[in-house]
């Protein structure tokens, strides 16, 4: 019985639940044929009929760490069958129950007697912490399943029981005498010794020549791969794209930040289409490729610990490739940054080419001597988050032959909404001040050899001069430089199947990035994913409560290997981290509702219902500081926003106005994107106006970033690398929780390219989507609506004295609210 249902136990005072989605029903045929394939079942367990004595023999299984029959004795001896007698002995006695094989299989499964389990009945702990389990093993081939199940179980501690058993070396019997990938439950195992993997270095030709030296710049690529490539296994590669990988200048990228204490201004009204700041690819001549001289099937220079991301170090113990690449302008490549440019785009994609066998690679950048990617099966994965996944979508909108899939983090599908937000200057969260200019020259990690810096450091100067000109901080607009970074335009040309995964507290790379990149998606013939957590910039694959690797894996195997595991039906669609309850994922068909569009009326202080009696009138606020608070709440955001939605005896009171629903009698659900249509005036002839979506209500949270369970305990393969187990636990009691925010500038309000006229003291209708979210407002609570001007977080910050006026009867909020789903 294999049961997704979410249940609660608590467990050692923590709320456990076992969230796995990349489990795959197989018949028992099957699971039975899949334990012979991995050496578990041998001949002699086969031929034995007494349910005991195999119990016993599938036991000992999980121990190949004991090489004698005495320290196998000795672990039999660990465990308990029942409150008073342990499995050696009660095996001896020649005693079997399902109630005894459960109390043995919670102990491997690493749950504590009488703390997450009573030994009387297991079954009870089983249901509600959502682990399989049967009743019935009265034959041998219901007990062979059942030991399937348990294998394909995760742990207390985030593992499925088959990668603790492979981290006690099961599989190392098989290093070296198999010569292809081995698949349990659909997913590739480790059966390659990571002792043995090939490092080596490649140098792509691109077709770029972005510093302009009249050669095509050279690309380094670090090249990780089974020792078993070099006797005939052709493996998939999963490549990672990242512009950090080699080195950053922080300190270089600190000092070119940009002053956010700056005022907003005036922009000269314009009639300006799209079609007017379009960006059309300039038509260049590029140098002939080099002269080759020779082939070889060897590199020329290796490496030593890489830039590495965990989740490719778990699958290069399965029979995979691990490729990292910094691209153009990066430390022992050519060329230089241009921080989401075209040219940055083929750089990522000329790898691929490579990885495909259409684009040469060279053992060094001096002898001209060939290296093919002949290791290769031809089929690629591109993974990372952020700028990493950012380059994965990149590449995807290129349509580049052999990219299967993406699994794309945190990326940005548009770096606009990156790096502005409505017509304004808006930061990322968490850097103010940076702009596309400083992140090209923190990654223009060539400047950290000295003597290849010299030969392109006038030319990079300009360079970075013309993306700051063209980035345009001074208006905020979308222009042409904007459009060129913009893959949504592109979407069109995909064919890789995509995973996306993104934070709904990321205030880096905004949940609107992902929110356009998913709905683009649906008119493509393509498979697509979405994992929504409730972190901020991060990743996920060492979650207890979610089953990520495996997911991975279950899809990677699918999409790379052709193994017929069905994950595109088995993986959901739309998968969403509880905000309200612990270690709780939820399943759903899409991100948007397909619910009415709720309107609430803006009055003084309140959101009503839009058939309620409404007043006329105005509320007004202004957007001025003291020189002291305004230097406090410059240097301090997280104080500044506590007051800032703080709603009795704020120190901003003045500067902010806040509206608040009803109390609401029953949890409600907030999906997609709320838009705001607010009637306003300003005392200037520029403003801006910027939103927040607030629960409010007293209420246990989950910490914004993940609690680390336990240090270095997730293992990668044996003798391999680890990762740490975290998971987002409750916070302590809050008064309320941001949901949403969004930023305009009054003078885009028709568009983000158009500037319109702003009179002082006359009003104008202003809409704006904030940010898409996928939000449980608990019952007691009210959802409130702040709107203020300068945010201090993000936007700039003039300081000048400027007051704002909101006509309350014409102004609204307009979302997607519902009664939670019984």
């Amino acid at each position: 019985m294999y049961n997704q249902a979410i249940e609660e136990f608590k467990t050692g005072g923590i709320i456990l639940k076992n969230n796995q989605f990349a489990h795959i029903t197989t018949s028992d045929s099957q699971k039975i044929a899949e334990l012979k394939s991995i050496g578990y079942l041998t001949t002699e367990m086969l031929a034995e009929k007494d349910l005991t004595k195999l119990w016993r023999a599938l036991t000992i299984q999980m121990f190949p760490q004991a090489l004698t029959a005495s320290s196998q004795s000795e672990k039999l001896a660990s465990l308990l069958a029942d409150e008073n007698t342990n499995l050696r002995t009660y095996t001896d006695q020649g005693n079997f129950s399902v109630t005894a094989f459960y109390n043995v299989a919670l102990q491997l499964l690493e749950f504590l007697p009488s703390i997450d389990f009573d030994f009387s009945n297991p079954l009870v702990a089983m249901k509600k912490i959502n682990l399989p389990y049967t009743n019935d093993i009265s034959n041998k081939t219901a007990l062979l399943a059942a030991w399937y199940e348990l294998l394909c179980t995760h742990t207390k501690n985030g593992q499925l029981l088959i990668d603790v058993l492979a981290a006690r070396g099961f599989f190392v019997s098989l290093y070296g005498k198999i010569n292809h990938p081995l698949f349990f439950n659909g997913k590739a195992q480790p059966v390659f010794d990571t002792d043995k993997l090939i490092r080596e270095v490649v140098y792509v030709e691109s077709s770029l020549d972005t510093d302009k030296d009249g050669k095509l710049d050279l690309l380094k690529v670090e090249v990780i791969r089974p020792s078993e490539t070099n006797t005939g296994l052709k493996v998939p590669a999963l490549y990672t794209a990242s512009p950090y990988n080699q080195g950053t200048n922080d300190e270089d990228g600190d000092k070119r930040m940009h002053s956010m204490n700056v005022p907003l201004t005036h922009k000269t009204p314009n009639n300006t289409v799209y079609n007017d700041i379009a960006y059309h690819s300039p038509k260049l001549s590029l140098p002939m490729p080099r002269v080759k001289v020779g082939t070889t099937k060897k590199a020329a220079e290796t490496f030593g610990r890489e830039f590495s991301y965990t989740l490719n170090d778990y699958f290069l113990a399965r029979g995979f490739a691990a490729i990292y690449a910094a691209g153009i302008g990066t430390m022992e490549s050519d060329g230089v940054r241009a921080c989401g440019s075209e040219d940055e785009t083929a750089s990522t994609v000329a790898i691929i080419e490579w990885l495909n066998g259409q684009r040469t690679a060279f053992t060094n950048k001096t002898d001209n001597i060939q290296i093919a990617a002949w290791w290769c099966n031809n089929a690629i994965a591109m993974t990372g988050r952020s700028y990493l996944g950012t380059l994965a979508t990149a590449a995807a909108t290129t349509g580049v032959a052999g990219l299967k899939t993406i699994i794309s983090e945190a990326a940005i599908s548009s770096w606009y909404d990156y790096y502005r937000d409505g017509g304004l200057v808006v930061a990322p969260g968490g850097f103010p001040g940076e702009d596309a200019d400083v992140l090209a020259l923190e990654c223009f990690s060539r400047k950290k050899q000295a003597g290849d810096y010299l030969t392109v450091k006038s030319f990079f100067d300009q360079h970075l001069q013309k993306i700051t000109e063209g980035q345009d901080r001074t208006s905020g607009n979308y222009n042409s430089f904007w459009d060129a970074r913009n893959y949504l335009k592109n979407v069109k040309n995909i064919k890789a199947d995509i995973v996306m995964v993104h934070g709904l507290n990321d205030w880096n790379v905004k949940p609107r990035n992902v929110y356009q990149l998913w709905n683009a998606l649906k008119e493509l013939p393509i498979k697509q994913k979405l994992i929504l957590h409730q972190g901020q910039h991060i990743y996920i694959n060492s979650f207890r409560s979610l089953d990520f690797t495996d997911m991975m894996n279950l899809w990677l195997s699918y999409k790379l290997y052709s193994v017929p595991n069905n994950a595109a039906e088995v993986l959901p669609d739309v998968l969403v981290q509880d905000n309200l309850q612990a270690e709780t994922w939820q399943s759903y068909q899409d991100w948007d509702s397909n619910e009415t569009v709720q309107n609430l009326l803006l009055q003084q202080h309140e959101l009503v219902p839009e058939n309620s009696e409404l007043q006329d009138g105005a509320s007004n606020f202004q957007d001025h500081l003291n020189e002291e608070d305004f230097s406090l709440y410059s240097a301090n955001h997280s104080l500044w926003k506590e007051h800032l939605l703080q709603v009795e005896n704020s120190p901003l009171k003045n500067n902010r106005l806040i509206f608040k629903s009803a109390i609401f009698d029953e949890e409600m659900l907030l999906r997609g994107t709320p838009e705001v249509t607010v009637n306003v005036s300003t005392n200037k002839d520029h403003g801006l106006l910027s939103f927040m979506l607030v629960d409010y209500g007293n209420e246990k949270r989950l910490k914004p970033v993940p609690t680390t369970l336990a240090r270095k305990s997730l293992s990668l393969g044996f003798h391999w690398r680890e990762d740490d187990l975290t998971e987002f636990t409750m916070d302590k009691v809050t008064p309320w929780k941001m949901i949403s925010v969004g930023h305009i500038n009054l003078q885009n309000r028709t568009s983000l390219w158009k500037n319109d006229e702003l009179i002082p003291n006359t009003f104008y209708p202003v809409s704006l989507k904030m940010q898409p979210t996928f939000y449980k407002i608990p019952q007691n609570h009210q959802l409130g609506l702040v709107i203020y001007a300068t945010d201090m977080r993000m936007t700039v910050r003039g300081n000048e004295e400027q007051s704002y006026s909101i006509q309350l009867a014409e102004s609204k909020l307009s979302l997607h609210l519902s009664k939670t789903p019984k």
